[in-house]
This record gives C-alpha cells, structure tokens and sequence, in this order.
C-alpha cells in the first residue's frame, strides 16, 4: 500500500469537510459592497503576494476579519475559497487542494468563535466596540491555531524533512505576535469602512499595507539575488579542486542547522549562514597550483594558503550587510588552544562565528573524499570531533553540533567527487597547517579544515 495514503485521505477529508463549510456560508450570505469590493482586493493582492521570512504577506487574512465585522463570517467563508484560484499552477495539485481547504476551514472555525463569542457586525461594531474587539481578536487566535494544527498534521503525515515540532518553534511560535498584529489590520479596515468612508477605508488602510509588501519584496529580491551570486562566485573558486566542490555550500548549511540548534535569532542566523558560504572566499587570490599541488607545501606556499583568510575579509569588506561575517571569515582556522591562525587566538576570543564554522569546517572536510584518502563515516568523525574538545574546538559547540547530526543526519558530499588518487602517498590537505607545512602534526585526525 502507498505510503502516502494517509496523507492523501486527510487532505480529501479536509476538501469534503471545506466543501460543506462553502455550501453553508453561501446559504446565508448576501452579496453586499463589501463582500464585493474586499472579495476583488483579495484576488489583487494575490497577484503581489510575495513571501518575506516566515510569513506569507497576503491579503486573505485581514480581508477575512474584515469582513466577519463588515459582513459576518459566511462572507468571509465565501470570500477565501478565493484563494485556490490565484495559488501558482505549477505547485502539486494535493498541495493546492490542501491550501484552499485550510484557508476555508480557518475562516469556518474562527467564524464559528467568532459568533460564540457575542460578534457583532455591521452599525452594532461601532455600538458596541468593545465586544467586537474581543470577539475579533478570538477570531484571530483561532484562524491561527487551526491553522498551525492543520500544518502540523500534514507534516506529520507527510513526514518529510521539517517535523511538525520545527514548525511550530521555528515558523509558528515566532510569528505569532506579527500575525496577531496583521488581523487587527483587519479590524481596523473594518472600523474605518463603518466609520464613513465605505471603499475610502481600502485606500487608506490597505494601500499602505501594500506599498510595505512591495518595498519588503524588492528587499527580499535583492538578498537573493546578493545569496545567488556569492553562491555563483563560491563555485568559480571551488573549481579550482574537484576535491571541495561544494564544500562551502554545504558548510553553510551545517553551521545553519547547529545555529537553529544554538537558537540564534534571525539576523544571526542569516549572518552566520552567509560566514558560513564565504569562509573561504580569500581562496581565490590561492595560486591554483598550490592547491592542487599533490604533495607537501614549501613554506613559502603555506604563507600563501595562511594569507586566505585576511584575503577573504579584503574581498568582503565593502559589502554593508556582510559586516557581521567579517571576524568568522578572518579567524575559523584558529584553534581552542591557541595553536590556529592568523593571530593565533585561544578558547572563547576567538569569534563566536569562527567558532561554529571551523567545526563544521573540519566536519565536511572529513566526510568528503581527499586526494590521498576516502570519506570518512559520519559517526566517525563526529567521535574524532569529540576527541578533540578543548584543543581544536569549543567543547560546548561541539556537543551541540553532534546532538543536532545524531537527530537530523547529514547530507554526505556529491558522489561527483574523483576518487582518491593512489599516487599521493602523503597525508596532504593544504588547509591544514600542520600537515601541510610537516611539522608537529598533534596526531589528531581532524587536521584537515579545523
């Protein structure tokens, strides 16, 4: 039996359940101005929807309170089955079907509060203020609930790569007070619309709202655009050996999953996703023969690979919003004990950033293949990781880091690597300064990268 059955059924569940909810709120809605007006700004809004972070900026949400005061909640019922219309044809159909079910099942429960509670609607709004307040703001509470209880169940069914537990603390529980905030934008339209103003209250309520999206979106379209081609600029330098193709890619997500571990805020954790992907930009200005030189380094040419870090920061270093990534790239070869580079910093001086990355840095550089030997296993080295607590890593970071491998795995280097060559039969990584440069090797296997 497919085992996505369980999945499929609560979706077409969900549909029938949505289905009957529609059939009710159209028996007992009267198409008025301000279903009509507010039902035709959903789909116009739907055509600038854009997704900024973990909320999805669109108009359904503050139409439908909106309307439980302009119109009651069967209006609003009617008006989100809108909402399928204008999703992206290109998504799977079972998905589209779920999204337009919740999005009718969400406005059926919080209706159904919404009128348990005492709402009132229309003149009485402005009768009775107060009652509308309370009886809109449970509304929002369980437009909310339903819907994250929905999401949940899905993923759960689903079981794909995000638990319903993520979910909930990543995207749900931070975003709680925003969206609280965006449905009383809803009661506000409302109010407005009661007080006078009619379709006015559109203008002067939503347009604003509107123009904010379109800024934010154009913001979010020039980070990406800026991620995309530090990731395309990554690449050019990571061709130079066939050995670390995509090694900062996935550097950047390891110290992404131990930050979301840490639980660093989302500006740090953008911060040190993007420390993560540039660590080591400064190898550009590496001669290619050295890295690729099959055997021990002369000292001249370990100068060469210590200067890539300083190279990294001066290649960074007139981009504003890479300000806080500047110290990470700088200093995530220096060690625990002191013994790193390029200054040489100890324990809890070096940055923070520089810290988590020459982990993972040493992490991804053992579980990938290398010219004189296979990959490691992943159990492997996180033991090797943990044998070298207090000399190359933070204790405290390393525990995290193998707590969050052990409970979410790893994504292992691309099988497109060559395998290794048998002729270099010298131990040799040229970002691993004791090896490289033959002396004192502490006879750790976690030279490579650290």
């Amino acid at each position: 039996m497919n085992s996505r059955w369980p999945l499929r059924m609560t979706v077409a569940f969900s549909a029938g359940i949505a289905v009957v909810a529609l059939v009710v709120a159209l028996f007992h809605t009267r198409p008025d101005a301000a279903t009509i007006a507010l039902g035709l700004l959903l789909l116009l809004g739907a055509l600038l929807r854009s997704k900024v972070g973990p909320v999805r900026a669109s108009l359904d949400y503050v139409v439908g309170i909106a309307l439980f005061l302009l119109s009651g909640p069967a209006a609003a019922v009617v008006v989100s089955v809108l909402l399928p219309l204008t999703q992206d044809r290109r998504l799977p159909l079972m998905r589209r079907v779920f999204n337009g079910a919740m999005a009718v099942l969400c406005a059926s429960a919080a209706g159904l509060v919404f009128l348990r509670v005492g709402g009132v609607r229309g003149d009485a709004v402005l009768d009775a203020p107060g009652r509308a307040l309370v009886a809109a703001t449970a509304a929002i509470i369980t437009w909310l609930a339903v819907s994250a209880l929905l999401m949940c169940l899905v993923l759960w069914l689903d079981r794909g790569s995000t638990s319903p537990l993520d979910f909930l603390r990543h995207v749900a529980a931070p975003t709680v007070l925003p969206m609280m905030g965006y449905g009383l934008l809803g009661v506000l339209l409302a109010v407005v619309w009661l007080g006078g103003l009619g379709i006015v209250a559109v203008l002067l309520v939503v347009v604003p709202l509107l123009v904010a999206r379109w800024t934010l979106s154009l913001y979010e379209a020039e980070r990406n655009a800026q991620a995309a081609t530090m990731r395309a600029f990554i690449q050019v330098i990571e061709t130079k050996d066939l050995y670390t193709r995509g090694h900062s890619e996935r550097v950047s997500e390891g110290v992404g999953m131990l930050g979301r571990q840490l639980r660093l805020s989302d500006d740090r954790q953008q911060a040190l996703e993007h420390a993560g992907l540039l660590h080591d930009v400064g190898k550009v200005g590496v001669p290619t023969s050295i890295i690729q030189k099959p055997g021990r380094l002369e000292d001249f040419e370990m100068d060469a690979i210590r200067l890539h870090p300083a190279r990294g920061v001066e290649l960074i270093g007139n981009i504003p919003f890479l300000e806080e990534v500047k110290s990470a790239v700088l200093h995530h070869h220096e060690k625990y004990d002191g013994t790193g580079y390029p200054a040489g910093l100890a324990g809890v001086n070096i940055p923070y950033f520089a810290r988590i990355i020459g982990i993972v840095d040493a992490f991804d550089c053992l579980t990938s293949t290398r010219s004189y030997r296979p990959a490691r296993g992943v159990d492997e080295t996180l033991e090797i990781l943990l044998q070298d607590r207090y000399t190359h890593f933070d204790p405290h970071l390393v525990d995290a880091f193998v707590e969050v491998i052990r409970k979410d795995g790893w994504k292992a280097a691309a099988t497109e690597q060559p395998a290794p060559d048998g002729s270099v039969v010298v131990a040799i990584d040229h970002d691993d300064l004791s090896l490289g440069s033959g002396g004192g090797a502490s006879g750790s296997a976690a030279g490579p990268d650290a």
